[in-house]
């Protein structure tokens, strides 16, 4: 057993790690080459933002938006949080400052990402505060209007900590990763005006063999239905987490239950690729234990795509979910390793080939816990939610040379 600890804004998470071993396939490792990462924005802390730890999303109106689970000039010392724009040059703007309402009615500590929806409003989830301190779901607009649409009372679910998805429906649909009738997170839908259904009750972690306390947010399919993982549960001991369907309707499949030896901890939602097949990672686990990043069918057939070996080899524990790129490859982050232990950039292949893309040193950034979106020039922004000028985080750009002439366009 190997006790692993590392820092999200600024407090330690401790996990457990049981090594197990699993026949996988070798993949090969190439270095980088002519990558260019420009700091953006570093965070600050209070009265600013500090520790953004979801992905970036793009808008419609070409500027990128983001929430922070930290700093703001509300709760003291690290704040509550706070909702942002920035510019692709680097000019940011605070558009809201989590609870700033009496008794932090509007929810606090959003540590998921943004939406953009189809009547172009923002839509987000607070991990904590709202009526009853157990986290909210929000609008808000591009000026920085903000609408709690729904306050989670434990038996809802509580601590929301992935992004909403918008369904084809019009709704919009999420988990938590506590709360609800069994006590390990729940799968909500919830309409634009904020009426929850809860369609899965997921039970508490070691008695949970369907899995317990969803991380991340969902992914719909081409079927129609949506995919997503848990962090926990599982038929295992000790139970390392999961990859389920659910149907709009709320009927859940568990396609895969993690054994350790081939991953461990998935705490980023999936990605549904050109190919039809999900792709995804886990924190802990693989041969090495420092994660793994994953291929998945849609009927449950897991293949093993890349195993980190951490400091300083390569990367380890990634916890955000990947992108496919207009170049047909995926992109993405972890939270650790590189040859300072800060994290690293990478790109891999659909068949496992894995490329270094940067190497995070704490002045460039530290702890990349939200993933990558790729504008249509080609280039990446993301966060770090620690490291840079002051240590609280950062927002990059990085420019990735592609070998494609001719890329495909992503679906």
């Amino acid at each position: 057993m190997e006790t692993i600890s590392y820092q999200v804004n600024g407090a330690h998470r401790l996990r457990v790690l049981a090594v197990g071993t699993l026949m996988f396939c070798l993949v090969s490792l190439v270095s980088s080459h002519a990558q260019t990462l420009t700091t953006l924005y570093s965070f600050s802390g209070p009265p600013a933002g500090a520790g953004p730890d979801g992905s970036l999303i793009q808008a419609k109106d070409g500027n990128f938006y983001g929430t922070t689970g930290g700093g703001g000039p509300n709760c003291g010392v690290d704040g509550c949080g706070t909702a942002f724009k920035i510019t692709p040059d680097g000019t940011l703007t605070t558009l809201y400052n989590f609870c700033s309402l009496p008794n932090c009615a509007d929810g606090f500590f959003p540590f998921a990402g943004l939406i953009q929806a189809s009547d172009d409003n923002f839509y987000g989830t607070a991990s904590a505060g709202g009526a009853s301190g157990m986290g909210t779901v929000f609008q808000i607009t591009a000026s920085g209007t903000l609408t709690t649409l729904h306050s989670f009372d434990g038996s809802d679910g509580s601590a929301p900590f992935g992004a909403l998805v918008q369904g084809r429906d019009g709704n919009f649909y999420g988990t938590t990763n506590a709360g609800g009738a069994g006590g390990g997170g729940t799968v909500f839908k919830m309409t634009p005006t904020g009426v929850l259904t809860t369609l899965y009750n997921f039970c508490f972690q070691d008695s949970c063999d369907h899995g317990s306390s969803p991380e991340a947010g969902l992914v719909q399919g081409r079927d129609g239905n949506f995919y997503g993982t848990t962090e926990f549960g599982g038929p295992f001991r000790p139970p390392v987490g999961t990859v389920f369907k659910i149907t709009p309707s709320g009927t859940l499949t568990t396609l895969q239950d993690f054994t350790n030896g081939n991953g461990a901890y998935p705490e980023a939602g999936l990605v549904q690729a050109t190919d039809g097949n999900f792709y995804g990672t886990t924190r802990q686990g693989g041969p090495n234990g420092e994660g793994t990043v994953f291929k998945i069918t849609s009927s449950g057939t897991l293949t093993t795509l890349y195993s980190f070996a951490g400091y300083p080899s390569d990367g380890g524990y990634p916890v955000a979910a990947l992108v496919q790129a207009i170049d047909g490859n995926f992109y993405g982050t972890t939270l650790g390793g590189g040859t300072s232990s800060d994290g690293i950039i990478f790109k891999i292949t659909p068949t496992g080939t894995l490329t270094i893309l940067q190497t995070f040193d704490r002045s460039n950034g530290s702890d990349p816990s939200g993933g990558l979106v790729q504008t249509i020039d080609g280039s990446f922004y993301g966060t770090t939610s620690q490291g840079g000028a002051i240590g609280l985080g950062t927002i990059f750009r990085l420019i990735v040379p592609h070998d494609c002439i001719v890329c495909p366009t992503l679906q």
